[in-house]
Parts: C-alpha cells; structure tokens; sequence
C-alpha cells in the first residue's frame, strides 16, 4: 500500500458534517467498498463515472438532494468535455437543451440594452466550425442540467451508488482503510470502511477540514453577489443585440457578468454584494421593460486558493476542496474534471494491484502546478475586469459621454479580452512532470516535424512526455482520443500493413521505424500486471503528429514515454509508468 503521507492514522474526524438525527444510533448498517467520494457536485460525479468506467467499486454520498436551485457552472471546457467522451455522455451534454442557434457573442454594455462599448462575435453552437486540436469543442450546460444529467446515468441508490440527501458525520483514518459515517434523511446511519476516501465537498471542504490540511489564500477574497432570474421576453427585445454573456460596466459598481443560462428566459446577474433589493439591481443592469421574476439571491466569497496538499494518506482532494479560483475563464470545473481523470485510473491500478508504491502521490505532483496556473491566469481575467477606470461621464448622452464611451470601448478590445473566453491552450498545454513520466527536454523542433499552421497549435502535435496525447481524426467520428481510457496504450507507427487491431487509412502509405519489436515491453507490463494494448497505425498525417515510431499513452490519455525505437530496458519503463521507478 502507498499510504506516504498518513499524519493521522486511527484518529477520529468527529462531528465532520455535524450530529445525525435524534434517535438514529438505533438504525445504523455496516457496509465495504472501495472508494467513498463525498460529494455529489460536478467533480465528484465525473469521478464517480471515472470509477465506474474502470469497474471499481463506490458509494457516493451527497448531502442535497440532486436539485440545482442557484446554478453556477455554465460552460464544460473542451479538455473536460474530451472526459466526458471517455466516459459516454459528451453527446448527452451538448443535447441537453442549449440552443443551437443562440448566439455565443460576449458584450461589453452600459447596461443591457444600453450603450455598446465592445463585442467579440463567436458564432452559434450550431454553425461554430470543429477546431482542429480536438473533436469535442466547449458546451454550454448550466449546473442545473449537468448535474441531475450524470446523476442520473450514474443511478441513484437503491439502482444505483449515488446517495442523496446522505451526510458524512465522521470519519476515522486507518492504515488499511478510512472509516466514515454516513446519515440519510430519514436518520439512517451506515458505518462505510472505504479502501479510499475523496473529498469532492466543494470551497468549505468538511473533509479537508478534518484532514487538517491548510488552503492559504493567494489574493484577496471578494464578496459578491449572484441573482438568478427570468426575464421572458427579454431576448426578442434585444434582437442582434443578444449575448451569451453581457459584461455590465458602468461607474456605479455593476462591471460583472450577466449571463443567459438556458438560452431562453433564464439568467444570472453577478454584482457586487449589497442591501438593495435584488430586482432593483436586475433593473439596473437591464434597461427593456420586461416581467422579471427573481429565483434566487445568494452572497458568495470569491476565493483564489490551492490546498497545501492534496493528500493525507487515504483520503484525497479534488475539485474546490482542493482549489478555489476565479470563474473568470470558465477553468474551475475544467481543473476539476481534470482531477477526477487524473486520480480515478490511479485509485484502479492501487485497488487492482498493480501500482507502484509512488503512483498515488504523482496525482499532486501533476494536478497542483495545474490548478495553480489556472488559479493566475483566471484572477488575470478577474483583474482586467475590475482594473478598469470608468468615467463618471459613461453614461451620459453628451459628446463627454460618447468620448468615454469609445476610448473604453478601445481598451478593451487592446486587452486581449477574446483569451478570458477562447484559450485553449490554458485546457491542453498542461504538460505534467511526475515521477511516474520519462523525463525528456523540450528542443527548438518539438511540434514542428514536417508541421505548418494548417496542423493546428504546437500541443497538439508533440507527444513530450506528460503532455496530452494529440487528437487526429482516424476516420469519420474516430478520434485518436477514442483510442485510450481503459489502459495503457502503446501506439507503433510502423511500415508494416495489415497487423491485426491496427489503424489505417486504407492503402495508406506505412510510417518506417527504427527497427525492433515492442514484445519486450509487452512481456514486461504482463510481466508486472499492468493492462497494455498495442495498436499499429499507418496514416503518415498521424504519425507526423505523434512525432516518434512508439508512443506509450497513459489510461488518462497523457503521454508516459516515447522512443525512436522499442526501450532496452522495458522493465524499467514498466515500473517507472506504474509508480514504481524510485
């Protein structure tokens, strides 16, 4: 077992989510399992299917009740809507009641309905172009619907292990497993012994809390105030004028975003928090006479924060109990999701017996330094909003007003506001370093063998150790992406034609190698049990992108190693992708 970093072995985490109901000691159950995740928000649920993808057994405990009145998550970035492919439900996502022909522009207004300062034109889902670096581009779901959505293809307790309205009260860590305390609603308390234990339980984390682990701030907290609301008719005022996202801007405190969340009648308002009435604020912000109708008001903290570790031996963090940031650039649940495909295939390979001693510990060494660039370059957004100086004179009907109007207009379109909404690269130029990669040094000619800019960006046609493995099209609705999720995936670009489970282009021309045979390596993952697939692909276009003859991609479709020629030593390799190089 890989327990490097129990402080706190057989301690009691007690009254973790509080006391259960009166009289409920008298109806209590024992029950096993492998993972224990606690918490049923976005994260936790791609972890969740994650597992389930892998056959591991779990219990997720959720204290709500699967409905999401104050919906927060808007956009699924595209590196997590590439995990939500893995896991069977992108197409469920980008189904679930967008609009197609809703317009995707973003504006910088006055007020909406107001004075126009800037817009970015994007397009509609619908008629929005494929980019080259991926198959499955951003997709607007708000909270409300993804979350029952893979609620639901999870199942609900008794079809499924989804429990809500379940609360951890307690939690014991032991060297062979975690110890937790779950009550229902109707009091019921069940003693869960879990393998492992993952706090997905959001910013105010009762897991983390119990683990005793720090979550220092890293700039200053803001506290701000979101309103949901209907505004029938609000769109057909607005005509062309329409956004996915209005940056209100005016001198009076409203520089936040309102934000159309079904691309209908329902909207968020984000404005600093204060007494005055919400629909008085909405007003404000909102110059067409329409019905509103509020939803709901909540205050929140704006927090920038990452968890000093992301581990305490047994028990585990990811999503918000791990890192809070911003949600200017829409990278809160793209790091979350990505922790979730980080850390579910190395739970598998501990329960399943083949990892190393050191395979755990990589999941912080690779997803921290992550949530850590996106935490800074989302309070860079933040900042580019809140910087700015806004005259007095903004609003006015005047020649002044007018003036300020267009010098504003011009700073922002000189800041670069496009990267807040379109940065890919912040979604896929992670490259991870880890104990459990091969250690290479990018050159001058990473990404640029026989590349022009038809090819797309440089992170999608390098195969770098810790990068993610490139996507191209095998065929039609066939990624290279499909290629890996299960297990190790050993891609051969070779001048051999035919080989049975290969990937061809037809009558493709064959890539040559180095000569060799990888049944080495193949001999050396049986060898120490760890799952391996060799697949041969003769398509030059694909072969040029991945750079080497043989590219070794991990279950989360990250790059473990890569050689002109099958390794020497491939025991060596073997153990080194597992965890246990030393």
């Amino acid at each position: 077992m890989s327990d490097s970093r129990s402080s706190s072995r057989g301690r009691s985490a007690s009254g973790v989510g509080g006391r259960g109901a009166p009289g409920a000691a008298a109806r209590s159950a024992v029950e096993e399992t492998e993972v224990l995740i606690v918490g049923g928000g976005p994260v936790g649920l791609a972890l969740a299917l994650d597992l389930t993808h892998r056959g591991v057994d779990f219990v997720l405990a959720e204290a709500g009740d699967g409905r999401v009145t104050h919906p927060r998550v808007s956009t699924v970035g595209p590196r997590a809507m590439e995990a939500f492919r893995r896991w069977g439900v992108a197409d469920a996502i980008r189904g679930a009641g967008w609009p197609a022909d809703h317009t995707l522009d973003i504006a910088w207004v006055t007020a909406v309905g107001g004075y126009e300062l800037h817009r970015l034109r994007l397009g509609t889902a619908g008629e929005r172009p494929l980019p080259s670096y991926t198959p499955e581009p951003e997709a607007i779901c708000p909270q409300h619907w993804l979350a029952p959505l893979l609620t639901a293809r999870l199942g609900v307790r008794p079809a499924g292990p989804v429990r809500l309205g379940t609360r951890l009260v307690d939690l014991v860590r032991k060297p062979d497993r975690v110890g937790a305390v779950l009550v229902d609603g109707a009091g019921v308390r069940t003693t869960v012994h879990a393998r492992y234990l993952v706090g997905c339980d959001g910013a105010s984390s009762p897991v983390r809390k119990a683990c005793g682990i720090a979550v220092p701030e890293r700039h200053r907290t803001r506290t701000l105030r979101n309103i949901v609301f209907r505004a029938p008719g609000l769109g057909a005022v607005l005509g062309p004028r329409a956004a996915l996202v209005h940056f209100v801007t005016e001198p009076g405190g409203l520089r936040y975003p309102l934000r159309a969340m079904d691309g209908r009648d329902l909207y968020r308002l984000t404005c600093p928090a204060g007494p005055a009435g919400a629909e008085r604020v909405v007003r404000r912000a909102i110059t067409p006479d329409v019905p509103v109708e509020i939803l709901s008001d909540t205050t929140w903290h704006l927090t920038h924060r990452v968890a000093s570790v992301y581990r305490d031996g047994r028990v585990f963090l990811a999503g918000d109990a791990a890192h809070t940031l911003s949600p200017s650039g829409g990278f809160g649940l793209a790091t979350g999701v990505g922790d979730a495909a980080d850390l579910g295939w190395k739970l598998a390979a501990e329960l399943a017996g083949w990892a190393g001693a050191g395979l755990l510990d990589t999941y912080e060494s690779e997803r921290r330094p992550v949530a850590v660039s996106s935490l800074e370059e989302s309070h860079r957004n933040l900042r580019r909003t809140v910087d700015r100086h806004l005259s007095p004179t903004l609003l006015d009907a005047t020649e002044d007003g007018e003036r300020a109007r267009a010098e504003l207009g011009r700073e922002i379109a000189d800041s670069d506001p496009l990267r807040e909404f379109d940065a890919p690269d912040l979604h896929f130029a992670h490259r991870y370093v880890s104990t459990a990669i091969a250690r290479e040094e990018a050159t001058a000619d990473t990404g640029s063998e026989g590349a022009d800019e038809a090819d797309g960006p440089v992170w999608n046609r390098t195969t770098l150790p810790g990068v993610r493995a490139p996507h191209a099209w095998l065929g039609p609705g066939r990624s290279t992406l499909d290629l890996y999720g299960g297990e190790f995936v050993l891609l051969c670009f070779d001048a051999g034609g035919g080989t049975r489970g290969g990937i061809g282009r037809g009558g493709g021309i064959g890539i040559g190698v180095g000569g060799g045979s990888p049944d080495g390596l193949v001999r050396a993952f049986a060898d120490r049990r760890v799952p391996l697939r060799v697949r041969r692909c003769r398509d030059p276009r694909v072969a040029r992108r991945y750079e080497r003859p043989y590219v070794l991609v991990r279950p989360d479709g990250h790059v473990a190693w890569r050689g002109a020629a099958p390794p020497p030593d491939p025991l060596r390799i073997a153990d080194l992708v597992r965890g246990a190089g030393g």
